[in-house]
C-alpha cells in the first residue's frame, strides 16, 4: 500500500494526513492543536512574575507577552502541529552511576544539536504538505528558540500532559522527548488535550536536590513550576560567569543540566529507545571530571561541535568541572586544581580557588 508520502495528488489536507507524513518523515509523536491563545500564558505570566526566570531575559523581555499568541509569529496561523522525536538511548541514568570521580552531562546534550534535527524534519513535512495541498498555505517552524508556550501547545494536541517537573509527559512513553511545531495557515481538526497522569505522586519534587520544584498559585489553580534560580540546569547551562557560592555545592557531579526529575519519573521506567545514532554520546556516560578538566579550548570546540554542550562555552563548562571537583571533595583533583587557580581568567580562576578550599576543609563539604 502507498504511503502519504507517494501519492502526488493534490488535495484538502485533513489532520490525520498531516500527522501521518510527520510520522513518515521519522517523528515518533505527532499531533494538532488549535492556534489560538491558551490559558497557561496566565501561569507563565505568574511564573515569571515570582522572578523564577532568573537572568534569562529572553523570557522576560517583550516577547514575554508574544507567547500567548502564535499569530504573533504566523499572521493567519489556524493548526499548530506539535511533534516529538525520541531521543532516550540504551544507556543508564544518572541515577545508575556512582558518582565518585565522575561527571553528569544531560541525556538531550549527548549527540547532534536537537535544533537542527527537528528543523531539517519539519522543513520535510513541509515541503510534503506543500506539494499535495491543493489549498495554497503559509507556514513557519519553531523549535525552542521562538516566544511560543511550546509543551502548553503539544499538550493541547494530546501528546502529553506537563508534569509536577514541568517535562511533557506522553503515556505510556515517558518524557524523553524533543518537542518541535510547524505553525500553518490550515484549518485542522485538533486532537484532544491529554488528562494529567501525576497523581499524588512526588517523585521529582523529593529527587530535586535543590528544591526548585515548588507549588505556585494561578488563575487556573495551584500547579508546579520550576524555580530557575535553584536549578541546577539554570546554573549550568543559562548562568553565564560566575555560579552564587550558595548555589555550587547542589550542583553536585553535574557539569552541563540535570536529569534527575525525570530519572526517577515512573513513566520513564519503560521509556522505549531510539534507534537514531544521532543522539549517542560522544563521550561515554559520566565521564571521568579529570579528563574534561584537561580539555583545551580547541579541543572543546571540535569535541562538543553541532553540540548543545556548545552552548556553555569553554569558559562555563570549564567552570561547571571545577565546581563539580570541588564538590567531589577528592585530593587527587588538587594538582589539576591549582593549575586551573591560576589561569588567566577570572571567573575560572575564583571558581578553581573555591574548589580548593573545599579540599583543604573536607569538614566543610555539606552532605
Amino acid at each position: 500500500m502507498a504511503t502519504v508520502a507517494e501519492d502526488p495528488t493534490p488535495r484538502k489536507l485533513c489532520g490525520a494526513e498531516v500527522k501521518a507524513i510527520a510520522r513518515e518523515q521519522g517523528f515518533s509523536l505527532a499531533g494538532i492543536a488549535a492556534a489560538q491563545p491558551l490559558p497557561d500564558a496566565a501561569g507563565f505570566g505568574a511564573w515569571v512574575d515570582r522572578g523564577m526566570a532568573g537572568a534569562m531575559g529572553y523570557l522576560t523581555d517583550h516577547r514575554r507577552d508574544k507567547r500567548s499568541d502564535p499569530a504573533t509569529l504566523l499572521p493567519g496561523v489556524r493548526s499548530i502541529l506539535s511533534v516529538g522525536l525520541l531521543y532516550n538511548t540504551a544507556h543508564a541514568y544518572s541515577t545508575g552511576f556512582s558518582r565518585d570521580d565522575r561527571a553528569w552531562i544531560s541525556r538531550y546534550a549527548w549527540g547532534e544539536d536537537y535544533h537542527q534535527i527537528l528543523t531539517e524534519g519539519l522543513r520535510k513535512v513541509e515541503a510534503q504538505l506543500h506539494a499535495i495541498s491543493a489549498e495554497p498555505f503559509e507556514a513557519k517552524i519553531c523549535v525552542d528558540t521562538a516566544p511560543l508556550l511550546e509543551r502548553s501547545y503539544a499538550r493541547q494536541a494530546g501528546l502529553g500532559w506537563i508534569g509536577k517537573n514541568t517535562c511533557l509527559i506522553h503515556e505510556p512513553t515517558g518524557s524523553w522527548y524533543f518537542l518541535g511545531k510547524l505553525l500553518l495557515t490550515l484549518e485542522l481538526e485538533p486532537d484532544s488535550p491529554a488528562p494529567d497522569r501525576c497523581g499524588s505522586c512526588r517523585r521529582c519534587i523529593d529527587a530535586c536536590p535543590t528544591g526548585a520544584i515548588v507549588p505556585g498559585d494561578t488563575p487556573e489553580g495551584q500547579r508546579y513550576f520550576v524555580d530557575a534560580r535553584a536549578c541546577i540546569s539554570y546554573h549550568t547551562i543559562e548562568k553565564k560567569n560566575e555560579i552564587p557560592e550558595a548555589s555550587r555545592v547542589g550542583n553536585g557531579w553535574h557539569v552541563f543540566g540535570c536529569d534527575i526529575c525525570q530519572d526517577v519519573c515512573p513513566w520513564n521506567r519503560r521509556a522505549p529507545i531510539t534507534l537514531d545514532a544521532r543522539f549517542e554520546p560522544r563521550l561515554p556516560p559520566a565521564p571521568p571530571l579529570k579528563r574534561l578538566a584537561e580539555i583545551t579550548e580547541a579541543e572543546f570546540r571540535e569535541l562538543f561541535a553541532n553540540s548543545p554542550v556548545s552552548r556553555s562555552k569553554y569558559r562555563g563548562f570549564l567552570r561547571n568541572v571545577i565546581v563539580a571537583m570541588g564538590n567531589a571533595g577528592s585530593p587527587k583533583f588538587r594538582e589539576v586544581l591549582e593549575r586551573l587557580a591560576a589561569h588567566p581568567d577570572e571567573i575560572v580562576a575564583s571558581h578553581a580557588a573555591w574548589a580548593l578550599g573545599r579540599l583543604r576543609d573536607p569538614e566543610s563539604q555539606d552532605a
